[in-house]
């Protein structure tokens, strides 16, 4: 017994650890795009390419600061160089050479040098250019954040419709059960016949069966909304928000002009081609010359001994400054090749602006058809539940009274059940289709 209780307790303190560890959030829809947008691991790349730009600036920034530097080196000979001297100078016949050792066998150098660009093109566009670099990364960043915040939108309402979707399927399920219970009864009479009640059975498994896959697609999405929002799979995700035919419908088509400049998209077009005029300055300006300042001062000091930390040895100091012009006057061609190049790149960007506004007036257009389509397929499928809904109970209490047959209830089974899965399906693609032309308008918020 004392061992069943101790059992009891570990399990009971496990369950306690396992619920503390698990987190519920009760999300409303933008609080959901709040938290994919600070938690999805594409937004946070997307906000470290942003930090990386910012240090690739500091590098740029970096060749218009001093360079300074301190060296140091250190040489024991362990043989000395030898030099060969005429021997005229010693009075040896001419022709001959004698062999001398000069230096010491151990030497030192230690200075420092500084280095300054005055002026060099390249350097100066680079420091120009640094503004549209972090400019162009920000909104390479907010165009995946709107990615994101779309798809979170689209899966997060569609979730909420799935509860429509398993309303109708228990309905669906109740409505059988009860004419299969009738149906029982009709049999136990003897005005039906047994393969009526299995009928009935099997499509009373069948839509279990649906039901199951619905719930398990639900469950599926529900994963799929975590791992796009970057929620850790143990955590709890409960949807606050309702959708309403009337809020899904509300007229969003009326404000349906747009600009193009509206665009994330189109805003990352247009500082691309900023970045690749750039650059044809760049090349441009790397054919006039350039100047940097430099300085150095030295200390070298040899021994024959070493000896060079006592004060009585000598030290013999070096020092400069002076100026570097370098004056670019032939370099095969290569300049002119990489400034066509750069024009070419910067026709292709605008090439791609011309496309984005193209593509921008489809997705428009598309949305906008789809979303009409599926505003007035929801007015239809409606109806047109309602009414197979009506047919289904008139045919059921033929059936009950004796004026109908099953094939009749069967055909009025099938028929409500295809306009309720016309009704979600609508349902579904006009929660796409809003979001796509809030997205395609740039007024997704």
């Amino acid at each position: 017994m004392r061992k069943l209780t101790g059992i009891m307790i570990a399990a009971l303190l496990m369950i306690g650890s396992i619920v503390k560890a698990q987190q519920v959030n009760q999300l409303s829809a933008k609080q959901a795009v709040e938290y994919g947008l600070k938690n999805a691991v594409q937004v946070k790349n997307a906000l470290l390419d942003i930090l990386v730009q910012q240090q690739t600036n500091k590098d740029i920034t970096a060749a218009a600061y001093p360079s300074i530097k301190a060296t140091g080196a250190f040489n024991d000979y362990l043989n000395i160089p030898t030099s060969l001297l005429p021997g005229e100078f010693f009075g040896a016949p001419a022709g001959t050479f004698i062999p001398v050792k000069f230096g010491t066998k151990y030497s030192a150098t230690g200075g420092i040098s500084l280095n300054q660009t005055i002026f060099d093109g390249q350097v100066f566009v680079g420091l120009q250019a640094r503004k549209t670099s972090i400019d162009l990364r920000v909104k390479a960043a907010e165009v995946t954040e709107e990615n994101i915040k779309a798809n979170i939108y689209k899966i997060y309402y569609q979730l909420v419709v799935s509860k429509t979707q398993i309303e109708l399927l228990n309905a669906n399920i109740s409505r059988l059960e009860k004419l299969s219970h009738d149906t029982k009864e009709i049999y136990k009479n003897g005005f039906a016949e047994k393969v009526d009640v299995d009928k009935l059975t099997v499509q009373i498994a069948n839509l279990e069966t649906e039901k199951l896959k619905a719930l398990n697609s639900i469950a599926n999405g529900y994963a799929g909304l975590k791992v796009l929002m970057g929620m850790p799979m143990k955590d709890s995700l409960q949807l606050t928000d309702t959708l309403s035919e009337n809020e899904l419908k509300e007229n969003i088509l009326e404000s349906s002009n747009y600009q193009y400049s509206d665009r994330k998209e189109y805003q990352l077009a247009e500082l691309t081609s900023k970045l690749n005029g750039f650059n044809i300055k760049r090349y441009q300006l790397s054919q006039i010359p350039t100047l940097s300042f430099n300085a150095n001062y030295s200390k070298q000091a040899q021994r024959t001994q070493f000896d060079f930390f006592k004060r009585s040895g000598d030290w013999f100091t070096t020092s400069f400054i002076g100026f570097n012009l370098t004056i670019p006057i032939f370099n095969g061609f290569s300049a002119r090749a990489k400034i066509a190049g750069a024009r070419l790149a910067l026709q292709q960007s605008q090439n791609q602006l011309e496309a984005q506004k193209i593509s921008i007036d489809n997705d428009v257009t598309a949305a906008k058809n789809n979303f009409i389509t599926a505003i007035a397929t929801i007015d239809y499928q409606k109806k047109n539940m309602a009414l197979a809904e009506t047919v289904y109970e008139q045919t059921k209490k033929k059936y009950e009274v004796g004026t109908g047959s099953t094939t009749e209830i069967n055909t009025a089974q099938v028929d409500l059940k295809t306009a309720q899965t016309n009704y979600i399906s609508a349902l579904y693609d006009a929660i796409i289709a809003r979001i796509d032309f809030l997205k395609a308008t740039g007024k997704l918020n």
